[in-house]
């Protein structure tokens, strides 16, 4: 699930966090936001959407590397190329694409 931030207007992914597959429809638990959703953009379903993972791999390759981490992993961008795990200390570094 990725937010339009990503998708529509070219942000980063900022945060990406690897919850468990939605049953219904079977995933791979990531979910891709910029960073800079408030609880009202992401409270509206119209601001996210399902997209196959290399989808999102090719809008932000930076993501590749951490695919793999287990379910209940968090990320944080802390630059404009490299993430760490959200222990919630530090801010999310926001950056758009180059496009």
């Amino acid at each position: 699930i990725v937010s339009d931030k990503i998708t529509v207007e070219g942000y980063k992914v900022g945060y990406m966090v690897r919850e468990n597959p939605m049953s219904e429809y079977p995933d791979s638990g990531w979910r891709f936001m910029a960073g800079n959703e408030d609880d009202k953009y992401m409270s509206d379903p119209n601001h996210h959407n399902i997209f196959a993972l290399n989808t999102i791999c090719n809008y932000d390759p930076d993501i590749i590397p951490y695919l793999h981490a287990k379910t209940g992993s968090a990320f944080i961008r802390i630059d404009s190329r490299n993430f760490e795990e959200d222990d919630e200390s530090k801010p999310i570094f926001i950056e758009k694409q180059d496009r």
